[in-house]
């Protein structure tokens, strides 16, 4: 007879949402194979608001840089700073912080196994069966291997392949293209640039549709854009804003590129024996891109949801994870997506979008949404002061 490694959960990518979940099921005491593949490192500003370092125990020296300031930037060059009152943003190297989520992955019992996913069959004893194929011409011989699982869970990014060929709608995710240069930091006396501050550039030039950034990383910086269109040249792009910000000079360490999806699944399992999250299941922000947090708690939820699944053997289970995630996000979610559809569409827009920025309500509850990951609900004489204020930006009475 043939053998086969068995497990009782095979977690599809190594991301914040992959290492969590394996984290998680494996603290459980399940047994949990982490497969990722090698090398890959997702383009990402790498801001983490408070609460993510406290729910997952962040440690300090993961952390490069505290920020307490965004710059919100015009297409006319007008800029609004959005100070952090008694707060803060952290911010992370993909390479440094992933690895790490990996690592605590394995040290709470996940075992680790590189390679690129292939796809999911099915043995006669109904159990999953994930196959992979490890190994490369430049690191050894190439080997297909497979392994099965009572559930399988899909972490493997926008271009999910556990996504597009176990989830309904998952062949169907829109995307944003975000490219980025990691950059040597510059001479902290640089008047372009501040260690503690994240500048947004909203400028049609460099992203017709989304935004361009420079975040701080302590030694080093991200600088990159986005946008829904395929033909534009983000590359490109990227350099022209490089030149306008001062900063195209300095040593490019790596460039990254990849999509990052906007919109959640209607469905992140396919009712029987796999699930997805974090990009696979679309849950990053709109209009911020913010997407670390959102992958590891609905990595939260999915392992939760899986733990139930193998306890109970009750496969309707898995459909709590969507559930849950979204009464505690989803209004976000549909907040940011119609700011997004509506302030990003072309440059007289933005303008207004910034001059809102620099409204006194609008920056705390702003800043005490994004720390806390909730939607502030003191303060009900702000909330109307800002509608009537949005009203009239939209109405076009107000002044930019």
């Amino acid at each position: 007879m043939e053998t086969r490694r068995h497990y009782d959960v095979v977690v599809v990518g190594g991301g914040p949402a992959g290492a969590t979940a394996a984290a998680d099921l494996a603290a459980r005491g399940r047994s949990v194979l982490l497969l990722d593949r090698a090398g890959r490192i997702k383009p990402c500003g790498g801001a983490i608001p408070p609460r993510l370092v406290r729910d997952y125990a962040i440690p300090e020296e993961i952390i490069c840089a505290r920020i307490n300031c965004a710059r919100i930037v015009a297409p006319s060059a007008k800029h609004v700073d959005m100070h952090i009152d008694g707060g803060y943003v952290a911010m992370v190297d993909r390479e440094v912080f992933d690895e790490f989520l990996r690592e605590r992955a394995e040290a709470a019992g996940a075992e680790r196994q590189t390679g690129r996913f292939l796809r999911i069959s099915r043995d006669a004893g109904a159990h999953a069966i994930v196959h992979f194929r490890s190994g490369s011409e430049a690191g050894g011989d190439i080997v297909d291997d497979c392994v099965s699982a009572r559930l399988v869970i899909g972490a493997d990014g926008a271009n999910s392949l556990v996504a597009r060929q176990e989830i309904a709608g998952g062949d169907r995710m829109p995307c944003v293209f975000a490219y980025h240069e990691i950059v040597r930091s510059p001479d902290a006396s640089d008047i372009t640039f501040d260690p503690r501050r994240c500048d947004v550039h909203y400028d049609g030039r460099y992203s017709p549709d989304f935004y361009s950034w420079v975040f701080p990383h302590g030694k080093t910086a991200s600088i990159g854009t986005g946008t829904y269109h395929k033909g534009f040249g983000l590359r490109e792009s990227v350099a022209a804003f490089r030149k306008r910000t001062g900063l195209d000079q300095l040593e490019t360490i790596r460039r990254e590129g990849a999509p990052i999806p906007l919109k959640p699944l209607k469905r992140w399992d396919n009712g029987r024996d796999v699930i997805v999250t974090g990009d696979a299941a679309g849950v990053v922000a709109p209009a911020s891109g913010e997407g670390i947090y959102y992958a590891m708690a609905s990595a939260t939820r999915v392992a939760e949801a899986v733990e139930e699944t193998l306890r109970t053997g009750q496969v309707r289970a898995l459909a709590t994870a969507r559930k849950r995630f979204m009464k505690s996000h989803g209004r976000v979610f549909l907040i940011l997506g119609i700011m997004q559809w509506f302030w990003y569409r072309n440059d007289r827009l933005r303008e207004r979008f910034v001059s809102i920025c620099a409204d006194k309500d609008v920056q705390r509850l702003t800043w005490e949404s994004y720390m806390n990951k909730e939607l502030v609900r003191q303060s009900p004489v702000a909330h109307v002061r800002i509608f009537f204020k949005d009203l009239g930006h939209l109405l076009g009475l107000a002044r930019t």
